[in-house]
């Protein structure tokens, strides 16, 4: 058979998908943090280049002879190497020492001497301190003016201090190269593992598109829950994952059972545990208190190991009442019978007496057989007003005649309403088990004469039924078992269903059972007078 095709609802399967905004969120996350974190690097450096240019500028302001070579005729002479020396050792790109109005005594290049300064020197003239980002004839730079006091705290020159934006961008990229190479390392080290998760995320899904995973799942909901029969995921422990609407139903649960316990549904403990048998169950018969179930179960495995199982249940009841009546039927078709043989041998002897010139013996031969027949169906169709009931009593007692059992109906029987919301179909459940039970008891073990006695009489309270014969009766260890399904005295395993759906039945009306010995088994059963809502 070839495998059922997929339509492809997407190029890309969920996992690639996946893959591909895992590494898209963390590109954009690792961008961000290298980002954020050249920016810092780039004011982390910008504020150390100012504070460095300050410090410097303060030391000179601040040196003796500085202030002295100031007041000279020819400062440049003093000052061009000192601010040379002081180049080299601080690690600044210029130092420039000018005149209070802003002429250079000097500058990293000489032809720039006797220049004016390029740059703002208004609040050092008065004695403040500038700082700022200006490009000067050494391009951009982060510099410092501070004034240079004399002794009688004048102004006498001013100090300018500065570090270039281009040996800032030249540390700030030091700083940053580990940092790209960090980034680096966590793309990669996500990247595979994002590749990981996404193989995993494959081999689970099947490579299988979003959108078509949309479809499965709506596809699977409706499915579920539009079928019929009964659905139930058990897990290993013994959870429900799954119910659809018809395990309910036919279950008769009230709300969600999912991850409730089976222990905790009300189950009888058979049907518990064929949900969690460790071996695949098919085509099993199983009783609750209002329907007959097939119940099948197959494992779920992964891995070699147990996962859970699937229960599938099918509505047997009605299919059960439809085989209990054609079973009915077919008993009052042999009854039928056995009474047409039987018929037919009285007849003979009616034409052999005629034959024999006997005509006055013929006549009291057929008149007394015809009496004797006609009273039994006289009585029951007098008694019992259900005429399934009354042709299930002569069925069965054609059947007992047949089989050699004396069959009686007490006098007292007498049903002439079976009541609202009583259906004779559940009576012909009930007394047609009782008594298939009791003949085949007393045909097997009866050591006197096989006899099966039935009383059926409508009372003010309910219905009666009882049901006794001379057999073995039942073992009174046996009784609490009796009406499990699947118990039986007969051999095969086509019994042990007979006694489980006349108990289903009884308690269908809120009824009783009672079992007792009297020579034999008697079975009981009082069935409540039905309310009727309107």
């Amino acid at each position: 058979m070839p495998p059922t095709p997929r339509i492809r609802t997407s190029r890309w399967s969920l996992a690639r998908q996946l893959l591909v905004l895992q590494l898209a969120i963390l590109l954009v996350l690792v961008s961000g943090g290298i980002t954020i974190a050249y920016l810092d690097a780039r004011r982390t450096t910008t504020d150390r280049a100012g504070e460095q240019s300050l410090a410097v500028a303060r030391s000179i302001a601040d040196a003796p002879d500085v202030a002295r070579a100031a007041a000279t005729a020819d400062p440049t002479a003093t000052l061009q190497p000192y601010a040379q020396r002081v180049l080299v050792d601080t690690r600044v790109d210029f130092v420039t020492i000018m005149s209070p109005q802003g002429i250079r005594y000097t500058h990293p290049n000489p032809a720039l001497i006797g220049q004016r300064f390029l740059g703002h020197i208004e609040a050092a003239q008065r004695g403040g301190v500038v700082s700022e980002t200006y490009t000067g004839s050494l391009g951009p730079s982060v510099r410092v003016v501070v004034p240079v006091f004399d002794a009688n705290h004048r102004v006498v020159a001013l100090v300018a201090v500065g570090i270039t934006i281009a040996a800032i961008s030249a540390e700030v990229q030091e700083r940053v190269w580990p940092l790209l190479g960090v980034a680096a390392a966590v793309l990669l080290v996500g990247a595979c593992g994002g590749w990981l998760v996404s193989a995993r995320l494959k081999r689970q899904t099947r490579g299988i598109a979003p959108a078509e995973l949309s479809n499965l799942f709506e596809y699977h909901e409706a499915v579920l829950h539009s079928v019929r029969e009964g659905v139930l995921l058990v897990d290993r422990d013994g959870r429900v994952g799954l119910c659809n609407d018809g395990a309910r139903t036919l279950l008769g649960l009230t709300g969600d059972p999912v991850g409730q316990p089976l222990a905790d549904l009300g189950l009888s403990p058979e049907l518990a545990a064929a949900f969690t048998a460790p071996e695949n169950r098919t085509e099993e018969l199983h009783l609750t208190d209002s329907r007959v179930l097939v119940v099948s179960t197959t494992l779920v495995s992964s891995g070699g190991r147990a996962q859970g199982t699937v229960v599938i249940l099918r509505d047997h009841t009605e299919l059960q009442t439809l085989t209990g009546e054609l079973t009915t039927a077919r008993s009052l078709a042999e009854a039928l019978r056995s009474q047409a043989h039987e018929a037919a041998n009285r007849l003979h002897t009616v034409v052999s007496l005629v034959e024999l010139g006997r005509p006055e013996d013929a006549v009291e031969f057929a008149t007394a057989e015809l009496a004797l027949a006609q009273e039994l169906t006289d009585r029951v169709m007098t008694a019992v007003a259900e005429p399934v009931l009354a042709a299930l009593l002569l069925g069965k007692a054609a059947e007992a005649s047949e089989r050699g059992v004396e069959f009686t109906i007490t006098p007292d029987t007498m049903i002439d309403d079976l009541g609202p919301g009583v259906a004779g179909r559940d009576l012909v459940t009930i007394l047609g088990n009782l008594i298939d039970n009791g003949i085949d008891a007393v045909v097997r073990e009866s050591g006197a004469r096989p006899a099966v006695v039935v009383t059926a009489r409508s009372e003010e309270d309910g219905l009666l039924l009882r049901v006794a014969d001379n057999g073995p009766g039942v073992p009174e260890e046996a009784v609490g078992e009796m009406f499990r399904r699947g118990w039986s005295t007969k051999a095969g395993d086509e019994h042990g269903l007979g006694l489980a759906l006349v108990v289903q039945a009884v308690r269908r009306y809120g009824g009783t059972i009672d079992v007792g010995r009297d020579g034999g088994a008697v079975f009981t059963v009082r069935l409540p007078r039905q309310e009727v809502s309107t």
